[in-house]
C-alpha cells in the first residue's frame, strides 16, 4: 500500500513522499454520509449487506437487500468526471443511472426519498 495515516491526527490518508496513491477512495465525510443512509435503510428493512470496492478509476459502495443478489443501489465516485457531469453517480438495481452530480447529498436524494416512503408504509 502506498499510503499511511497523517501524523497531524486528522485521520486523512496521505501518500508517502514521492509516491502517488494507487486507488480512489471515499473521504471521511463522504463515507459518513453513505453509512448514515445505509444504517437508516437497514433499520427500515430495505438493505441487509454492503460491499466496497476501490481501484485506480473509482470507489464504489454497493448496498444489497440480500447478499446473494445484485446490489439494490450502487454509489460510485469517479474523480475523472469531476469537471464533466460530476464525480458521483447513483446506479439502480439493473445498472441504470438514477442520478449524477457534483454533490454527494444531491446524488443520494433518490435513496433518501425511497427511505421516507419505506418508513411511511
Amino acid at each position: 500500500m502506498n499510503s499511511g495515516f497523517d501524523p497531524s491526527g486528522t485521520g486523512r490518508v496521505v501518500a508517502f513522499p514521492g509516491q502517488q496513491s494507487a486507488q480512489v477512495g471515499f473521504d471521511r465525510e463522504e463515507l459518513q454520509r453513505i453509512l448514515d443512509l445505509y444504517g437508516r435503510m437497514v433499520a427500515a428493512g430495505e438493505w441487509r449487506d454492503y460491499a466496497m470496492d476501490f481501484d485506480r478509476q473509482a470507489a464504489t459502495f454497493a448496498a444489497f437487500r440480500r447478499t446473494a443478489e445484485r446490489p439494490q443501489a450502487r454509489i460510485e465516485k469517479r474523480p475523472a468526471l469531476r469537471n464533466k457531469q460530476g464525480m458521483y453517480t447513483l446506479f439502480g438495481e439493473h445498472g441504470q443511472v438514477m442520478k449524477r452530480g457534483h454533490e454527494l447529498a444531491n446524488v443520494l436524494a433518490p435513496m433518501e426519498r425511497r427511505l421516507v416512503k419505506a418508513v411511511e408504509d
